[in-house]
């Protein structure tokens, strides 16, 4: 600890964003991406278009599809098309210890989809809290470096007594470090109200992740009762072990339509072909903080209503607000927009507080920089620039890879990985400072050239241009950045070269 509280507070934020800095910037920046999830996988799927199909017939149309290839599953799940996901969505549980299998259907005939395979947005949305890592490890490094960073946000609060103050001053021209000082305190001040929101609902998400004992504990295992008991989910039913004819789904659908106002989003069958089977229709959430859904359990063989699921519990409707708090179902367009220029300054801030803290170090003229500061310095370019440069590879694996590549999913994530971990590399061969120019020009040329491929590759003419113009403004932020960057840089050498010259001199 350093001497009084605001300096011990002041050497927390430091230490305590620099380490969890790298993750979190990655969990900032593919987080704030997935507030455009849905338009991100329609612009990833360009051979999709919107399919006037009742929920009815397209329940009917994926259960057709289950029958056939998992007649013995204890579980299907059939996703409803969506106006901004034009699929039907199958997916099915073999038993309860194997993982979930699925596939995507044309909404006109039932058949697997000719679209091309990717996981579109859902692979930005899952790196956000998983890293695509092994789906618990990856939760709990999230989990953990949010709680340090919701720690360093508290002790950087404490720091700053100049804060509002600070606010209004950017004083670039005065030194390198002044400049990154500034900037990191302008986006960290500005969005504070959302960097400590953001945050600390997302530990609350990761809250059964990172501390499960209490269900554990007081349910002994059985998880599925916690959840029936919050009225997040109807009670299951043991399979009876007898067959039986399921009534059709497209009528069960209709009447649990008439009794629910939201769409219909997904239709489940427990036990199918069992006597005991169920169907559930699952409603999307209504507008509200909440993140939950209303549903209507039948019996599947008689057509009984079983349960009816709309209000939760108090804790359970707590929880699932914050839950919606942080992925903003209930925003409107323009109050997304603000969440994503929220999301967009907190990566700001967490870059600027990474390149702060080796500028702050950086030795003396004629010195040469220590292993620390190196091994700082090439992480902070392989995450800055190299993670931006990854997605800007995602996206363009996407309209580059034949449509009919055999695990074409994998390969566009793989294209992400292989360009991110290149840069990466080269952020620790090359030169410090010239790599900044470099692999920022890099970053803003691959996101301006997705316009151009995407126009070369589809015939969808301006319907992605809103995410075409996303892309231009993405490339000219990260070209005006490598540029001001150079600028530093030919300062900065510039000094160097004449302290040598006074020394010499002297």
């Amino acid at each position: 600890m350093r001497r009084g509280f605001r300096q011990s507070m002041a050497w927390l934020h430091t230490w305590s964003g620099l380490v969890t800095g790298w993750v979190m910037f990655c969990v900032f920046v593919t987080g704030t991406a997935t507030y455009y999830r849905t338009d991100i996988s329609l612009w990833m799927r360009p051979e999709l278009r919107a399919a006037a199909v009742a929920p009815g017939v397209a329940a009917e149309r994926g259960a057709a599809y289950l029958k056939v290839h998992a007649p013995k599953a204890v579980s299907w799940f059939v996703s409803l098309p969506q106006e901004d996901r034009p699929l039907i969505g199958v997916y099915w549980l073999d038993s309860f210890e194997a993982p979930i299998r699925q596939a995507s259907l044309d909404a006109e005939t039932g058949q697997p989809t000719t679209a091309r395979a990717t996981q579109g947005g859902d692979f930005l949305y899952r790196f956000h809290y998983e890293l695509q890592m092994m789906p618990m490890l990856g939760r709990w490094i999230v989990g953990a470096s949010a709680l340090v960073l919701l720690v360093a946000l508290v002790s950087g609060i404490v720091t700053h007594r100049r804060i509002f103050a600070d606010f209004f001053t950017f004083r670039r021209d005065r030194s390198a470090q002044r400049g990154w000082l500034d900037a990191h305190n302008v986006t960290g001040v500005l969005a504070l109200p959302f960097h400590l929101m953001i945050t600390y609902t997302g530990i609350v998400t990761l809250a059964f992740t990172l501390m499960p004992w209490g269900i554990a504990s007081a349910y002994r295992g059985d998880e599925m009762r916690f959840y029936v008991e919050a009225g997040q989910t109807p009670a299951w039913r043991a399979a009876a072990g007898r067959p039986a004819e399921a009534l059709p789904l497209a009528p069960l659908v209709d009447r649990a339509r008439a009794e629910v106002s939201e769409p219909l989003e997904m239709v489940i069958v427990n036990n199918p072909g069992d006597a005991a089977s169920t169907v559930v229709a699952v409603f999307e959430e209504p507008k509200g903080l909440a993140h939950r859904h209303p549903q209507v359990a039948f019996e599947a063989v008689s057509g009984e209503v079983v349960a009816r699921l709309g209000t939760l519990k108090p804790a359970a409707h707590a929880f699932t607000s914050f839950l919606g708090l942080h992925e903003a179902h209930f925003a409107g367009p323009a109050l997304r927009g603000l969440f994503f220029l929220c999301g967009l300054m907190g990566s700001a801030t967490i870059a600027t507080g990474l390149v702060l803290w080796s500028v702050a170090r950086a030795p003396k003229p004629g010195l040469a920089p220590g292993f620390g500061l190196r091994l700082v310095r090439g992480l902070n370019l392989g995450t800055v620039l190299g993670l931006p440069i990854g997605i800007a590879a995602f996206f363009l694996a996407n309209r580059l890879l034949p449509v009919a590549l055999e695990a074409r999913a994998a390969w566009e994530g793989g294209a992400f990985f292989a360009a991110w971990g290149l840069a990466a590399l080269v952020g620790f061969a090359r030169p410090h400072g010239r790599t900044w120019r470099e692999m920022g020009t890099v970053a803003g040329l691959l996101f301006l050239s997705l316009p151009l491929v995407g126009a070369l590759t589809t015939d969808r003419g301006l319907d992605f241009v809103w995410f075409d113009l996303a892309m231009v403004a993405i490339a000219a932020g990260l070209g005006s950045g490598a540029w001001t960057l150079s600028r530093y840089e030919d300062v900065r050498r510039t000094r160097v070269a004449r302290t040598a010259q006074t020394l010499a001199r002297a």
